[in-house]
Order: C-alpha cells, then structure tokens, then sequence
C-alpha cells in the first residue's frame, strides 16, 4: 500500500462518446474533497498526450489516473511500463476490459476514485509486440491477428457510420470474405506450428472488445500469454461460436485450440497485429508477456471475476 497524495489525471475527452469529461469532472471533485492534489492533462493528440504523460512521470507523481477506454490506457502503458509509477483507472470507454480484468467499477467514477485513493497497488505483467518493422509496443490486454484484425482494418478505412455500427457491418463484409489464413507461430523459439487459422488472439489478461473472454483462463501475473487460435472457414461454425466467447466456453469446442507461452514469433502474410484495440505494426512480430512490468492500483480483490 502505497501513500497517494498527488496524481495526474488523463482524460481522452472523445472516449465513451464524449462521456469522459463528465466521468474525469467526478473522479477529480471526489479526489479533492479526499484531499488529494490533482494535475489535469489532455492532449491534442495521441503523441501530445503521451508527451504530456513522459512529463508527469520525469516531474513525479504518486499516480497516473486514466479516464478513458482501453486505448488511451494503452497510450499511457507506453510511459508506465517499468517506471514504478502506479496506473489508476476510471473506466470511461465502451470495451473496458482493463477495468473489467481489475475489478474497477464502470459508471462510478467516485468509487473508481476511492479505489485509487486508497492505494493498494498490484505488480502486474505486461503484453510486448517487437515487430520487424522497428515497432516496440506494450499492451495491457489482448493482441490479435487474423479475422478480428482484418475486421479492424476494414472499420479504419471506413468514415461512416459512426460507433458501434461500422463494427457490426464490418464483420459483416469479413464474414463474406472469410478464409483460413497461413500462419506460422513459434512458442518460446523451440516449438513451431504451421498451420491455417481464421484468426490467434495473444492473452495477457482474459477479456477484450467490451467483454469477450477470448483467452478465459489467461492470468495477468503468471508471465505467460495465453494463445487462443480459431481453425474454422465456415460462416456458420464461427457465428454459432460468437456467443460462446462472452462465457469463455469456445475453448471447448473441436474449432479451437489454446497455447501458453512467454514469447511468441507470429507470421501471417498481408495481416497486421492489434492490441487493447489499436493498431500496432504488420506481421511478422514477436509477442511477449514481461512479468511485473505494471503497478496498477486495484481493489483488494486480486483476481475478481469478470462483470
């Protein structure tokens, strides 16, 4: 338990469709009548804002508070990881899936505060992509390839419609065009697979995309990842199996296979890795779990089960 009298507040004012504000507003009175010194930041962009961050972590600070989703904590976890400056979350996002992974209330910005406030910090393990490319990324939550990156790809080119509709009708035109996918994986540099996949997802906690347990048995602080890897080019079997990774049960099912590993090589032709949701780099890519690369401030529950 650490003493936390001082914290710098993150808010990505565009996060939960502009509802972070109004979230970042309630943590912040909260921290105060607490008695907590506050500095507020918000970039004008992804790399003002990471600037901004690398400042508040040189000047010192008992905490990094962000309010936001899944993507501005990833922007932060690229100052924090390895600095022993402990992350605060306010969940503010659509997924939330750091949030749900430490049992951080959503929708309760005050009691999200109080947590942090009261300082108990957990050492926790990180997620790295090393790309060929030069990219060197953490991540918090899952990485993926394949179907759901490809998807990812295709809402980023796409200017309308807007929020969680262009999601839908873009797995709906990848759905159209599904197709197993030559991959090449390498647990740990000894054991290869070589095998055709509709997509891996690289876990280093359990949940992403607002709550589907991809990698269901994945345990932030055992220093591996947990590899899930889908096999199936029928519309009908991967649709079916949808609604089954919101209970972490698909991992039962003939079309999937599961892998643990420290490090991973992943090649794919023409797919590119995304982790906690954005962008990282195009494969081939090393991916990693590092043990206690994080300290994040957490409730005294240590491993709550997912909401």
């Amino acid at each position: 338990m650490s003493q936390i009298s001082r914290v710098t507040v993150l808010t990505n004012p565009m996060a939960g469709h502009g509802n972070a504000p109004h979230a970042a507003e309630r943590a912040v009175a909260r921290f105060q009548e607490l008695g907590i010194d506050v500095v507020e930041i918000v970039g004008r962009d992804a790399g003002h804002a990471r600037e901004l961050v690398e400042h508040a972590v040189q000047d010192g600070t008992d905490a990094l508070v962000v309010v936001g989703g899944d993507g501005v904590i990833r922007l932060a976890l690229q100052v924090l990881a390895r600095s022993g400056v402990p992350l605060g979350l306010v969940p503010a996002g659509t997924g939330n899936d750091h949030a749900r992974e430490y049992g951080i209330p959503t929708g309760d910005p005050a009691a999200a505060a109080d947590i942090i406030a009261a300082g108990h910090s957990s050492t926790v393990d990180l997620g790295h992509i090393r790309g060929t490319d030069g990219t060197s990324s953490w991540f918090g939550t899952v990485a993926a390839t394949g179907f759901d990156s490809l998807v990812s790809d295709r809402v980023n080119r796409m200017r309308w419609p807007h929020g969680r509709m262009r999601y839908n009708l873009a797995i709906v035109a990848e759905l159209s065009k599904l197709r197993l996918l030559p991959f090449r994986l390498v647990f740990d540099g000894e054991r290869e697979i070589v095998t055709e996949l509709t997509m891996a997802a690289f876990g280093n906690t359990r949940s992403y995309g607002g709550g589907m347990r991809i990698c269901p048995n994945a345990d932030h602080s055992d220093g591996l990842l947990d590899v899930t890897m889908v096999h199936t080019a029928s519309r009908t079997r991967l649709i079916r199996l949808f609604p089954t990774v919101f209970k972490g049960t698909h991992i039962d099912l003939d079309a999937v296979s599961t892998e643990r590993a420290r490090t991973i090589t992943v090649e794919s032709p023409g797919i590119n890795a995304y982790a906690d949701g954005d962008y990282v780099c195009p494969l081939p890519a090393e991916i990693s779990a590092v043990p206690g690369a994080l300290k994040i401030l957490v409730g005294d529950s240590r491993h709550p089960p997912l909401a």
